[in-house]
């Protein structure tokens, strides 16, 4: 598999590291964005099943990957507009977006700011809840992230090796494709501060702050600008252990109604990390959109 060219793009916050497979050529492009905690290169082997010279954009959200690290991560709408700048570098082109999770959250904001940009979307698993889960949550002190179970992940690694031997047999990676779960490893971990070892590159404390700040904006503000026609693809819902277990889908099952999505599937044999367990087949929903 051929690897993408990684690019900065400057934003007023701080720079946006994003990865491009193929050429620019006279149709659609694809916007791969990816979800809490992960990394743009989490959709390497999706791209790798795609036809072959697609062009494809996919960018680390702020906080996440190589891309710069704010204080906080409160407000999921500031994820999109950190991405604004890297639509607005190809003014002309249509994408197809996809986006996976949080990363469906943030792909339905660009698509509501940049209505003419995008030809079709595809949200897989979104965090997108029922809409009186979202009424007051703007009006709420941000939550300090060391409450979070997440800030306390483990975040240093002598290797990368060592990251994927411990998570091969653990839930929910021992689930996922083993090619994603080494490129989860070799593109989720940076030089540690300290000088010794390997850490996140998503700080476990932002990870958190994410998590706790899901609903601080509401989407439904936003999602009847939304142009174009959308797939909407969930994993099964059912009664969740705690908010961080994602074996059932955190998304709103009235979602594809309320947003008039042209298809809405259920993916019965697969949890929240649908990318992850099933890359060929995202691929082939990106393909037919092309």
């Amino acid at each position: 598999m051929k690897a993408p060219r990684e690019h900065r793009q400057e934003t007023p916050d701080g720079d946006i590291c994003w990865f491009e497979w193929g050429e620019r050529g006279e149709g659609p492009s694809v916007l791969l964005l990816h979800a809490t905690g992960f990394h743009a290169r989490l959709w390497d082997r999706v791209v790798a099943a795609l036809p072959a010279g697609t062009h494809v954009l996919a960018p680390d959200h702020r906080g996440h990957g190589r891309s710069f690290r704010p204080a906080s991560l409160s407000d999921w709408t500031s994820n999109a507009r950190a991405l604004l700048p890297l639509l607005d570098r190809f003014p002309e082109q249509s994408f197809v977006g996809c986006g996976h999770s949080m990363g469906g959250y943030v792909l339905t904001r660009l698509a509501a700011e940049r209505p003419e940009t995008f030809r079709h979307l595809i949200l897989i698993d979104p965090v997108i809840m029922a809409p009186g889960l979202y009424a007051g949550q703007a009006d709420q002190p941000v939550p300090d992230p060391a409450d979070h179970p997440v800030s306390r992940r483990r975040n240093q690694w002598a290797s990368v090796e060592e990251m994927r031997a411990r998570f091969a047999d653990r839930a929910p990676y021992s689930g996922w494709e083993p090619g994603v779960l080494g490129d989860y490893c070799t593109h989720g971990l940076l030089p540690a501060a300290s000088g010794e070892g390997l850490e996140l590159a998503c700080p476990p404390a932002l990870e958190a702050s994410m998590y706790q700040n899901a609903l601080r904006a509401d989407p439904y503000v936003w999602l009847g600008d939304i142009k174009a026609p959308v797939t909407l693809i969930r994993a099964p819902q059912g009664l969740r252990g705690d908010s961080m277990d994602f074996s059932q889908s955190p998304t709103w099952t009235g979602l594809g109604p309320a947003i008039g999505a042209a298809q809405d599937e259920l993916w019965n044999d697969h949890s929240h990390f649908i990318p992850m367990e099933a890359p060929a087949r995202v691929a082939a929903l990106i393909a037919a959109a092309l």
